[in-house]
C-alpha cells in the first residue's frame, strides 16, 4: 500500500505544481497585457479615436466581429508564441476601444479622479476575489451556467439600448455588469486553482475581459453619479 500512497502523493503534488505554474504565468501575462492596453488607450485619446462615430449598430457588430476574430485566433494558437502575440494585439485593440469612454470621462472637471476611482475599484475587486478563489480553493464551476445566461442577457440589453438610448437602462446594465464580471473573476481564477483551466493564455484572456468589463462598467457608474461639469 505504501508505494500506492507515494504515487498518489506525487500525482497530487505534480497537479498542484502545474496549477501554481499556470496561475503564476497567467498573472505575469495579465500584467504584461495591461501595457498595450494603456498604449492603445493613450493613442486613442490623443487621436480622439471613436469607433462608434458612425452607425452605432454597425459599429457594435463590427466591434464584436473583430473581437471574436481575435479571440478565435488566440484560442487556436494558445499553445504557441503566436497566441501570446495575438493576445497582446487584442489588448492593444481593446485599449483603442477604451479611449472613447476615457475621452468622455476627461470631459468632466474631475475626469482624472473618476478614472482613478474606477481603476482603484476594479483593482480592489480583482485582488479581493482572486484572494478568495486562491485561498479557499473552492470550486465555483457551478456558477458557469448562471453567469453565461447573465452574459447573454446583458449583451441583449446593451444591443437593445443602442436603439432606445435610455439612461436608466444604461446605468442598470453597468451595475449588473459589475456584479456579473466580478463573479466571472471568481469563476475564472477558481478554474485555474482547481485544475479546470490548464492553459495560461486562455486563462489570461478570460480574466483580462473580466477586468476590462468591470472597469468600463464602474467608470460609467462613477461618471453618472460623480461627474462634475466645468
Amino acid at each position: 500500500m505504501q508505494p500506492q500512497f507515494q504515487m498518489t502523493g506525487q500525482a497530487t503534488g505534480a497537479l498542484s505544481l502545474q496549477q501554481n505554474r499556470v496561475l503564476r504565468n497567467t498573472y505575469l501575462l495579465l500584467a504584461l497585457s495591461m501595457v498595450p492596453t494603456v498604449i492603445g488607450a493613450l493613442v486613442g485619446v490623443q487621436l480622439k479615436f471613436s469607433f462608434f462615430a458612425g452607425s452605432p449598430l454597425i459599429s457594435f457588430l463590427l466591434f464584436m466581429g473583430i473581437a471574436f476574430g481575435f479571440m478565435w485566433g488566440i484560442e487556436r494558437t494558445k499553445d504557441s508564441g503566436l497566441g501570446v502575440a495575438l493576445l497582446l494585439g487584442f489588448t492593444f485593440f481593446m485599449g483603442l476601444m477604451l479611449s472613447r469612454i476615457l475621452q468622455v470621462a476627461l470631459g468632466f472637471a474631475n475626469g482624472g479622479s473618476l478614472i482613478a476611482l474606477a481603476a482603484g475599484g476594479t483593482g480592489a475587486i480583482f485582488f479581493t476575489l482572486a484572494g478568495v478563489a486562491t485561498v479557499t480553493k473552492k470550486d465555483f464551476s457551478f456558477l458557469g451556467k448562471f453567469l453565461f445566461i447573465g452574459l447573454v442577457v446583458v449583451l441583449l440589453a446593451a444591443l437593445a439600448n443602442i436603439f432606445f438610448q435610455i439612461p436608466a437602462l444604461s446605468l442598470t446594465i453597468s451595475a449588473v455588469a459589475v456584479l456579473l464580471f466580478s463573479a466571472y473573476i471568481l469563476y475564472d481564477i477558481s478554474r485555474i486553482v482547481t485544475g479546470g483551466e490548464t492553459n495560461y493564455v486562455s486563462a489570461t484572456l478570460a480574466i483580462y475581459l473580466d477586468i476590462y468589463n468591470v472597469f468600463v462598467s464602474l467608470l460609467n457608474l462613477v461618471m453618472a453619479f460623480g461627474g462634475e461639469r466645468d
